[in-house]
């Protein structure tokens, strides 16, 4: 299984991260994508990548949460800056993220134009360097994918998406854009009815630890992945085994050689 989104920087991590690692492979998470909210966490997930070659993958970015009504938002030169570092650790990237629109928490007319923005700046730069995507929405399904369509973004991987899911086929029909689905699915009626309509060939697997775990009050794990799994097979009336290889089949053709290369030289810690 390949874990294509998760937040395994977060400090919560830090007390237990290599047990977390550990517990993910011995669950038969082969790869986890690391995800990025900030330029000091882009900083952090690159150093993870680092620390954990051929497990953690790096993805970089700016979240959409940054863009809220309640936040400065990032600067033109906070932009730079994480432009350069895409560019300057192309080679060491597996992707682009977490970036995206919410809605929720970004309501008024200037700081969702912002956030859209900048989600176009990185959909560009996505296509420019050949990394895939992965976009965050809440509150905005809609709005997110058809800004993507408009950019002509060719490689996407939408996280937790939360949107209707006739969007979402659509989506996956007219673009090949993948839907990753988080534990939260045991419990979400939203993400059981993504799961049904959607093909297996739409669908990858991933955690956002620690959030979107089975339990909302308890801290979420790559080891969760097995529920994912179980939770899809159940209602596409499937092996597990069927959707762990369909699932990882779709994670290596949207993230490339780059993934492919990693699974063949990883390590165990």
């Amino acid at each position: 299984m390949i874990d294509c989104h998760a937040h395994i920087s977060s400090d919560v991590f830090d007390p237990d991260r290599d047990r977390v690692i550990e517990r993910a492979q011995q669950a038969g998470v082969n790869a986890i994508i690391a995800m990025s909210e900030n330029l000091d966490d882009s900083r952090r997930v690159l150093q993870l990548g680092r620390d954990y070659p051929g497990v953690l993958l790096p993805c970089i970015g700016i979240h959409p949460d940054n863009f809220g009504d309640d936040r400065q938002v990032p600067t033109d030169e906070d932009i730079a800056e994480i432009t350069f570092m895409i560019r300057e650790n192309r080679k060491a990237l597996i992707g682009i993220g977490e970036v995206g629109l919410d809605y929720w928490v970004a309501r008024s007319k200037d700081h969702r134009l912002k956030q859209r923005a900048f989600l176009r700046q990185m959909a560009e730069m996505a296509n420019e360097l050949s990394l895939t995507l992965s976009v965050h929405c809440r509150s905005a399904g809609r709005y997110t994918l058809d800004l993507l369509a408009e950019c002509g973004t060719q490689k996407v991987m939408m996280h937790a998406f939360d949107g209707k899911a006739g969007h979402a086929l659509d989506a996956f029909q007219k673009y090949g854009w993948i839907f990753s689905i988080p534990p939260s699915v045991v419990r979400s009626v939203q993400k059981q009815r993504l799961v049904r309509l959607l093909p297996l060939d739409a669908l990858a697997l991933e955690s956002d630890s620690p959030a979107l775990g089975p339990d909302p009050a308890l801290r979420n794990e790559p080891a969760n992945l097995v529920l994912v799994v179980q939770n899809i097979a159940d209602i596409k009336k499937e092996t597990a085994e069927t959707v762990r290889l369909a699932t990882t089949r779709n994670a290596k053709s949207l993230f490339g050689p780059a993934l492919a290369s990693s699974l063949l030289r990883q390590v165990h810690v």
